[in-house]
């Protein structure tokens, strides 16, 4: 029994079906509110763009040294949208987000001024 429990999977959602051009949107396959963050990495040195991955939750560049200069020093930047440009060199993270539902919801309405007063619908039986 004990072996059963420790070798039980639990299987994640990926979000692989979350489309990567929308800032946010909903899981079709968990329901969850997805977030779509894109992370590039430079050079600290000389600025250059690195091919970027995620490594153990970590936003790292591809190769450990710049093929321009050398260092292995880089720089984590977040990009607020993806361009065709920088498609190659970003990585894409997908963040959960937890909806506050505790607060309540608030509406709001408004009352057109007008000269003559409102009519009554008509109503059909």
């Amino acid at each position: 029994m004990f072996l059963t429990e420790f070798f039980k999977i639990k299987k994640k959602c990926q979000h692989v079906s979350v489309m990567p051009n929308l800032e946010k949107s909903y899981c079709p396959d968990c329901g969850k509110l997805i977030k779509n963050d894109w992370y590039i990495t430079r050079c600290a040195c000389c600025g250059v763009k690195l091919k970027t991955m995620t490594r153990n939750g970590k936003i790292v560049p591809q190769n450990h040294y710049c093929t321009n200069c050398g260092s292995s020093e880089y720089v984590e930047e977040k990009l607020e949208g993806i361009n065709f440009i920088d498609i190659n060199f970003a990585v894409l993270v997908k963040t959960e987000i937890e909806e506050d539902f505790s607060r309540p919801l608030t509406t709001m309405c408004w009352e057109e001024k007008i000269n003559e007063p409102p009519k009554l619908l008509v109503q059909y039986l």
